[in-house]
C-alpha cells in the first residue's frame, strides 16, 4: 500500500489504552490509517462489515464476543479481510483455534513498533506469518491437545507435492523464514517463494499459517522437531 492507498486498519481490543497506543503508532505511518476501534468482538464484527478494513488487529480475550468467534464470523462473511491476532507473550490458548478459524497470523502484544509495522506490511503484501518461530512454539504447545479439532490432511494431496515442495513444506512447518529455508536447502529465495506458491495452489491453502498447520496434521513435522 501507499500514502494514496493506505492500509486500512481496525483495532479490536477491550483495553482503551492499548488501542490508543496502537493508533498513535499506526496513524503516524504514511501507508497506514486506522479506520475504527472496537472494544469487543461483537463490535469488531459490526465495524468490519461497515468499514471494510484491510486488516483487523484482533485481541483474543474480550467481553460479549471473544476474538476467536469474531475472527470466524468476520472471515466467513468476507474472506478478503485479514485478521491478525494479538496475544500475550505466553501465547493464548485460543490463538491456535483462531488460526484454524482463518486468522492470517498473530502478533505479540509486547512487540516493538518496528516489529508491529513490519508485520502489518508483510500481511498486507500477502505474507501471513509474522513471527514464524513463535508460530512453531504455539503449535508445538497446542496441537497435541487439539486432536479433536484437527482435520487430517488427505495423504493424496501431500503425495501430489514434489520432493522439493515437501522439503519446503517441512521447513515452513518448522517455523523457518524464506531466507532460512533458502540457506538450509541451498536455494535462491525467489525459488523458495515459487515453491511456496505451488504448495499453496496444490493443497488449496490460504497462506503460510495454514501451511504450518497442514505440515503438523500430515505428520511431516512433530513437536520438538
Amino acid at each position: 500500500m501507499t500514502a494514496d492507498h493506505p492500509i486500512r486498519l481496525l483495532l479490536a481490543d477491550d483495553q482503551e489504552m492499548v488501542r490508543v497506543g496502537f493508533r498513535m503508532v499506526l496513524d503516524a505511518q504514511p501507508d497506514m490509517t486506522v479506520v475504527g476501534e472496537a472494544g469487543d468482538g461483537a463490535e469488531a464484527v459490526r465495524l468490519t462489515a461497515e468499514l471494510h478494513p484491510d486488516i483487523v488487529l484482533m485481541d483474543i480475550r474480550m467481553p460479549r464476543m471473544d476474538g476467536l468467534e469474531a475472527t470466524r464470523t468476520i472471515i466467513e462473511a468476507d474472506p478478503a479481510v485479514r485478521v491478525l491476532v494479538l496475544t500475550t507473550f505466553d501465547l493464548d490458548e485460543y490463538v491456535h483455534a483462531a488460526l484454524r478459524a482463518g486468522a492470517g497470523g498473530f502478533l505479540l502484544k509486547d512487540a516493538g513498533p518496528a516489529e508491529l509495522l513490519a508485520g502489518i506490511r508483510a500481511v498486507s503484501s500477502g505474507d501471513a506469518v509474522v513471527a514464524p518461530s513463535a508460530t512453531r512454539r504455539l503449535l508445538e504447545r497446542f496441537l497435541p491437545h487439539d486432536s479433536a479439532a484437527q482435520a487430517p490432511t488427505d495423504p493424496k494431496l501431500i503425495a501430489a507435492l514434489s520432493d522439493r515442495e515437501r522439503e519446503v513444506l517441512v521447513c515452513v512447518g518448522q517455523g523457518l523464514t524464506n531466507t532460512e529455508i533458502a540457506g538450509k536447502l541451498f536455494l535462491a529465495e525467489t525459488t523458495v517463494k515459487t515453491h511456496i506458491g505451488h504448495i499453496l495452489t496444490k493443497l488449496g491453502l490460504r497462506d503460510r499459517v495454514q501451511m504450518v498447520i497442514t505440515a503438523y496434521d500430515a505428520g511431516l513435522v512433530r513437536p520438538g522437531r
